[in-house]
């Protein structure tokens, strides 16, 4: 019975997985050049980060706010660019039908287990590299991806590198960028219920992020 019970489980978490998305490569921070060119303001109210984290018994979808950013653009490639993360912003979307369960998901996101808003109110996502996207032969599920980028991703005075696939649209006056991917929490500091041995109680460390940004001249 308990290996049936076992085997159960295990089918339960296998479908509350990340969602299918391209997995962020991380790797240690790497220096940040200034960027050249003219300088194209983040509108804060046109853009966002959404987040997915999932757990054996379902998911739970929300928001971060972007309080500001630039992006720097020469000859029609983007240069260099930084974007500061609103972390105390944080909300669930998934939960407005319930709000006693969306506070308590809320605090204890917030909380000093997960982003301890308190003492690391923002984060960070510093651009180190911006390229054409060209595939290694393995499946990328963007579609449409035109570019990679690279960029040091700070949270919790915590840096890591990490390159993504992103669809990036240069035009006279607007830039606009998105993109889909899968990041590992943990290497952030952020293990609370990382470990599987938890069962029920498992947080997936992998955490769906999507972004959609748009800066103006």
């Amino acid at each position: 019975m308990r290996y049936i019970l076992l085997i159960i489980g295990c089918l339960i978490m296998a479908c509350q997985q990340a969602p299918k998305a391209d997995k962020a490569t991380i790797s240690d921070a790497r220096s940040v050049q200034e960027g050249e060119g003219v300088a194209y303001q983040l509108n804060t109210s046109e853009s966002y980060v959404q987040w997915i984290g999932t757990k054996p018994t379902g998911q739970h979808t929300g928001l971060f706010k972007i309080k500001s950013g630039t992006l720097n653009v020469k000859d029609s490639a983007i240069t260099g660019g930084k974007f500061v993360i609103d972390v105390t912003s944080l909300e669930d979307v998934d939960l407005k039908a319930d709000t006693s369960m969306k506070n308590k998901l809320e605090r204890e996101l917030k909380g000093a287990m997960f982003f301890d808003v308190a003492q690391f109110p923002e984060a960070e996502f510093a651009i180190t590299g911006v390229k054409p996207f060209v595939s290694d032969g393995n499946e990328v599920l963007l579609k449409d991806a035109t570019h990679t980028i690279q960029g040091n991703l700070t949270i919790k005075q915590i840096s890591k590198n990490i390159s993504f696939p992103a669809k990036i649209v240069l035009q006279k006056n607007e830039v606009t960028a998105t993109a889909n991917f899968n990041l590992d929490r943990t290497l952030w500091g952020m293990t609370y219920r990382a470990d599987k041995s938890v069962q029920d109680k498992l947080i997936n460390s992998l955490v769906n992020i999507q972004f959609s940004i748009k800066a103006e001249r």
